[in-house]
């Protein structure tokens, strides 16, 4: 096989293969810089109204795209994935993704520094962090994509984007902690049915996945003869990045960058990620086998959407039924499946209806009982709600379509 440009050719049937989106993925290097570029805008024409145009770009513009450019469900032939695995150019958009974000983070803490000297009112503020807070969460996609590599420079560059965030104990947790419980009552990264997102977000993602990411680090050192305080514990390694980082910005910029700095992170790490981790595996589970362990994971214990503006934008993360069933799995190389799990939207679009509980259950409750044939004995339900929600949908003897 042999790539030209952007085509991979069979070396015994002369079959090949196109990647039409190969020059596209350079939007989710593009997608990162906006915020830059409503700043920059909103400061010549000086209409405050333009730092506010990141989270409507993201909460209408995307999900409206999406709409009418409908779903890509084309697969790479699996005979041309290893030289699709291999081209360089797709690795190099997520390297080169890196110093775009801390370009934009940048730029945000800068313009806040002089819009709050400059006696701005605060909704323009507010406005600014949510900016810079969306595409921050992109940079815990960045480095969800780069940490799951097995390359030293990957590895690197996945722990200093996700510093951004003060998120860099998601490398341990989502690897190590979310891989192998995803899709279980154990895993506190995969929502339940019936569990609103906020209750998902504040009482068991957040906190559960800092104190699973710690146990895991802690572990490792002690079975080495470490104690945790040390610096190869990679959770202290990340927060100390994530220090330097903010500490470089506010000798720069001031103190008063340091609650952009940690808005930013907040919004744009944190509730982003809790975000997808809601959407991405809401009410599926993983069977028990008879000898007590869960199911090997497989790609219908993950929501997934093929839409295709939201996946250009985010290096094909909604693609995420194939992700968890092959993790190491570039995302040019994500595949469709048929009869999976699948999301009405991409992921902004769902994410909005996330916050809105009421929305969220009359869409999504729905579809979870189909995939699952009205079986509420196969569904990861909040034990909360259980007798509720079994009392309102467990009908296994009635289908989907009846």
């Amino acid at each position: 096989m042999a790539v030209l440009g952007k085509t991979i050719t069979h070396p015994e049937t002369g079959e090949t293969y196109r990647d039409g989106k190969r020059y596209l993925w350079t939007l989710s290097i593009v997608y990162p810089l906006l915020p830059t570029l409503f700043i920059g805008i909103a400061l010549y024409t000086g209409q405050l109204g333009w730092l506010w145009a990141m989270p409507a770009f993201y909460f209408i513009a995307v999900p409206i795209v999406d709409y009418f450019l409908g779903e890509d469900t084309n697969n790479p032939p699996d005979w041309a994935v290893p030289e699709l695995e291999e081209d360089r150019y797709y690795r190099v958009l997520t390297w080169l993704t890196v110093p775009v974000h801390f370009v934009t983070l940048a730029v945000g803490a800068w313009a806040f520094a002089h819009y709050y000297a400059a006696g701005a009112p605060a909704w323009a503020l507010v406005g600014l962090v949510l900016s810079v807070a969306y595409a921050a969460g992109i940079a815990v996609n960045t480095g969800h994509e780069l940490g799951h590599k097995k390359s030293t420079l990957e590895q690197w560059l996945a722990k200093i984007v996700l510093a951004i965030t003060a998120y860099g104990h998601f490398k341990v947790e989502h690897n190590r902690g979310h891989h192998v419980h995803v899709a279980t009552p154990e895993d506190a990264a995969s929502a339940r049915m019936g569990e609103s997102f906020f209750k998902f977000a504040l009482t068991r993602e957040i906190p559960g996945t800092i104190r699973r990411a710690w146990e895991l680090e802690r572990d490792r050192m002690h079975k080495e003869g470490r104690s945790a305080f040390n610096l190869r514990n990679e959770v202290l390694h990340s927060w100390l990045l994530t220090a330097a980082i903010f500490g470089v910005l506010t000798a720069a910029f001031g103190w008063i960058v340091l609650p952009f700095l940690f808005a930013q992170a907040l919004l744009g790490g944190y509730m982003q990620l809790s975000l997808a981790n809601y959407v991405e595996h809401y009410g599926l589970l993983r069977q028990k086998q008879a000898n007590g362990r869960y199911e090997r994971c497989q790609p219908e214990h993950s929501w997934n959407t093929n839409h295709i503006f939201s996946n250009l934008l985010s290096f094909h993360l909604q693609r995420h039924s194939d992700h968890h069933a092959y993790a190491t799995r570039r995302y040019q190389s994500l595949r469709h499946f048929e009869d999976l799990p699948s999301l009405p939207s991409g992921y902004p679009g769902m994410f909005l209806l996330a916050q809105i509980p009421p929305l969220w259950r009359a869409v999504m409750d729905k579809r979870l009982m189909a995939h699952y044939d009205y079986d509420m004995t196969r569904v990861n339900v909040d034990p909360a709600q259980r007798d509720k929600l079994f009392a309102k949908y467990h009908k296994p003897r009635q289908t989907a379509a009846a």
